[in-house]
């Protein structure tokens, strides 16, 4: 299969993770209030180091391993806020791909009885990244290269971590290397899903911002940014709810649960394994 076949595969389903929040639309709420949540965090941390520099008169203190703890610190904030959300996301499709009547209180009440394990891949995962910003913060251009495309592949290896943690009693590091294994073993040379999500998404941003800000602007240029502004929320929110079902789908599918929006055989086609002579 040509890289041609396997991002048309990728654009088909895309098209069923939208299909399945046109049935569900409430299920944008999770990122919604992921990223409501994360805005008052990011406030929080900007008020304090604000409120700090005033009061101490600079922010060389900051240049220190007290940065790194409060990075860390908010990493930790960050990841914990992402993966509750997107593992009730998750929960939530998962009982809808089984044909199962759920309510968005049943994904918040299972991300709640997991807290342990997302408190603990948080921990994990926030390490990694101040490690790599460490190292990013005093290396040279080739260094921050290198560094780019670790974190690349940090990305892609934790694409399945959510489910993973999710519904595998495995800790970390343990979940790490399963998601690792579940991506050698399906994404191959293909990265047609996310291209798709991402093409949708700057489409979609241009679509809905720039009428409303047109819009807006009649009236006052203030009001025609704050109506994009929101527009593009609400786009970022739909195609990372999407995106999350993309992720769910083909967790369920290397599982052995599929579904009717996703046909097995073109999510196989879309995962197929690398071969070994390319």
């Amino acid at each position: 299969m040509n890289v041609f076949d396997r991002l048309g595969n990728g654009w088909k389903i895309a098209m069923s993770s939208f299909k399945v929040i046109r049935a569900k639309k409430d299920l944008v709420l999770f990122p919604v209030l992921s990223g409501l949540s994360l805005l008052l965090v990011v406030g929080s941390f900007a008020g304090y180091l604000i409120f700090t520099s005033v009061e101490g008169g600079n922010m060389e203190q900051y240049n220190s391993g007290l940065y790194y703890l409060l990075l860390f610190v908010f990493y930790v904030v960050n990841y914990f806020i992402v993966v509750f959300f997107n593992m009730a996301l998750v929960h939530c499709a998962r009982l809808y791909f089984r044909g199962e009547e759920f309510t968005l209180r049943d994904g918040i009440r299972f991300s709640m009885s997991r807290l342990r394990v997302i408190f603990s891949w948080a921990l994990f995962a926030a390490t990694v990244g101040v490690i790599l910003k460490a190292i990013q913060d005093n290396a040279g251009w080739l260094g921050k290269i290198a560094i780019g495309l670790l974190g690349f592949m940090w990305s892609v290896a934790t694409f399945f971590v959510v489910p993973v943690i999710a519904y595998e009693d495995l800790g970390p590091i343990e979940a790490f290397k399963r998601s690792s294994s579940l991506m050698k073993e399906k994404w191959g040379e293909s990265l047609g899903g996310t291209f798709s999500f991402g093409l949708i998404q700057f489409v979609g941003m241009i679509l809905v911002g720039l009428p409303l800000f047109f819009i807006g602007a009649i009236f006052d240029p203030i009001l025609g940014i704050g109506l994009a502004v929101l527009g593009i929320f609400l786009v970022i929110a739909v195609v990372s709810a999407a995106e999350v079902i993309f992720v769910s789908a083909v967790y369920n599918n290397i599982n052995g649960n599929v579904n009717d929006h996703f046909n097995q055989q073109m999510i196989d086609g879309l995962f197929e394994p690398k071969s070994k002579w390319s």
